[in-house]
Order: structure tokens, then sequence, then C-alpha cells
């Protein structure tokens, strides 16, 4: 409301601010959600497609729920190993995201584009132009609602799970904490999660992406995926084909849409 009422002044709409007397307290009304290795390995054990890669995206970027539902195939460069985040969806509908710094490309680990790219063989809507997530309840032509998958899926499983709490935004302060613990600096913290403030606008970073922050991210998929705890999240063997494109068999759907979409090196 402070910012809304400045705004109104600025545009000669009002001549004060009466949010600057209000007293407002800094604490939160409870701890937000952090989810440990341990959980984060047993909710992707409960989840299924789409919502298992989805959750694995989401908690090893960071990405705001409004731009990972608004990836579509395109965004996704499995040569370059990165994601150009350019839009967010709110409600259904598109926008660019809302600052330089949340527009900034994230790096992609080469076991999460491998798994990215398991889904597109699966998924029903793989063309270039097809959202990540499409949703089947529009023919793919918009995104799964975040509210509608969320109770669909994640909160089924959290509950499941007696976590009480979780929410979209619960894997983005995950992602955070595993960087965190992981010994990384503020800085590549603050760029893998592309925060905008005061500090980001007097240091202004190049767009590439650099080794450090690559090799940040990857240490947080070292850290999931080749744990022994987390063996047990990865699916078995039927459920969804997670494997290497060398696995593909030379018939069949897979191999169809591998050959319209291309097999980009190292997958």
């Amino acid at each position: 409301m402070h910012a809304v009422f400045n705004h109104a002044i600025r545009w000669e709409w009002h001549d004060k601010n009466p949010i600057t007397h209000v007293r407002q307290s800094a604490k939160r009304a409870r701890i937000p959600l952090v989810l440990t290795i341990e959980e984060t390995a047993a909710l992707l054990d409960l989840l299924r497609e789409p919502a298992r890669t989805a959750v694995f995206l989401d908690v090893l970027t960071g990405l705001r729920v409004g731009e990972l539902l608004a990836l579509k195939w395109s965004d996704i460069d499995f040569e370059k190993l990165q994601i150009s985040v350019t839009r967010s969806i709110v409600m259904q509908h598109l926008g660019e995201c809302k600052t330089e710094a949340s527009r900034k490309p994230v790096p992609l680990d080469p076991r999460l584009a491998e798994s990215l790219y398991n889904w597109r063989l699966a998924s029903p809507y793989p063309c270039s132009e097809d959202w990540v997530f499409a949703s089947p309840h529009s023919n793919g032509k918009l995104p799964y609602w975040p509210g509608a998958f969320y109770r669909a899926h994640i909160l089924p499983a959290a509950k499941k799970m007696g976590i009480e709490g979780i929410g979209w935004h619960t894997f983005r302060r995950t992602y955070a904490t595993f960087l965190k613990a992981n010994g990384e600096d503020v800085k590549t913290v603050q760029e893998l999660l592309r925060h905008a403030n005061s500090l980001v606008t007097m240091n202004l970073y190049a767009q590439a992406i650099t080794q450090n922050k690559r090799d940040a991210q990857s240490r947080i998929v070292t850290m999931v995926l080749d744990d022994n705890r987390l063996r047990k999240a990865q699916p078995s063997e039927g459920t969804f084909p997670y494997r290497t494109i060398t696995d593909l068999q030379i018939s069949g759907r897979d191999f169809e849409v591998a050959q319209s979409i291309g097999v980009p090196d190292g997958i």
C-alpha cells in the first residue's frame, strides 16, 4: 500500500501517503517452509508426470511458478544448456518478466537437461512452440493453472508425507537454502535466483552464464541426484522412461518424436 500511495503522489492523484504513519510489524506470521534433502526425495518419489518434472526443475533452478509454467520448448537450449526466461504467466495472462534480472538466462545442468528431454519425448505436446507443461484440458493451448496443478498433484503428495504449508514458492526457497548450505557466495546465489535490488543495480553483471554459476548449480544437482538417499526417488522401470537417448528403441513413438525434435549433443 505504501508503494501505491507513493505512485499516486507522483501522478498528483494524492497529496500525502497515509501509510507512512502506520505501524507495521516486520515479524513473520510463521517461519517459511524449507524442504530437506530427504523430504525433496520423498516428494519426487510420490509425484507422477508431469508434476515430477515440474517440481524437479523448480527445486533445482528456483524458477518462480509463473516463469516455470510459461516455459515453451523453444526456451530450452539443450546445446548451450540454459533456459531463457522471457515471460511469466499469471491467471493465464502472459506478460514479460517484471525486471531485467528476472530475464537473465538460467543454467541447466546436463542431468536436468536429460530429464527435460525425456519428458519432451513423453509429452503429447513436444513441438518447439508448445508449452513445456501444457494442459491437456485446453488441448495444449495453455499451460496448467498453478493452483489446479498444485491441488491435483503437489498438495496430495505433501499431505501423504505429513508436510503442511507447502506451496510453489517453497521450491524456490528450498533451492536458495541448498545453495547457502553448500557454501556458495552471496553474489552467485543472488544471480542464480535472479533477485533485483540496489546491489544488483550497482553491480551490473554479464548476460553470459559464468562457470561458477554452472558449478554452483551442478553441485546442488549432484547433492540431490547422486546421494544414496535419493536413489528411491528415481522412477521405477516402466513408470516413466528416464533414460539416455542411446537407450531408445529404434521403433515406437519415442523414436518418432526424437526424429522430429532432434537429439541434442550430450544427451
